[in-house]
């Protein structure tokens, strides 16, 4: 059973923003020093990192495409990471992804897709020219 689920994912026109969300089920019994990151993959492409968070620390890593444009943040009191996204451009397209280490946040801005035992179900987003 996924410990993880996105929402707010959808389309928008170039230059339009979206929030996407990430709840931690309460299933999770230390939500607090976990990397939570987003990934996302276009249709043939592989999964690409964009941003992460250590959790309780306020540190956050972003992918140069997105830095400047796409922000990502806690509520701990909701368990939840969102991941506020500005400028959507066309190659934003994809299918973002929310997947969490809740053993430990080192080393959070190195680790790779292999480096994450939870992942969401993924949403949607698509930005029309």
């Amino acid at each position: 059973q996924t410990q993880l689920m996105e929402s707010g994912g959808g389309s928008v026109q170039t230059g339009g923003s979206l929030r996407l969300s990430c709840r931690v089920s309460r299933k999770v019994l230390v939500y607090t020093n976990a990397c939570v990151a987003w990934f996302r993959q276009a249709p043939g492409q592989e999964r690409e990192k964009v941003a992460r968070i250590v959790t309780g620390e306020g540190i956050t890593y972003y992918d140069d495409s997105v830095k400047g444009r796409f922000t990502i943040s806690e509520d701990r009191s909701a368990r939840t990471i969102y991941l506020q996204m500005e400028n959507l451009q066309p190659e934003d397209t994809a299918m973002y992804f929310c997947a969490a280490d809740f053993g430990g946040g080192s080393w959070c801005k190195r680790r790779v897709v292999g480096d994450f035992p939870d992942w969401g179900q993924g949403t949607q987003v698509t930005v029309s020219s």
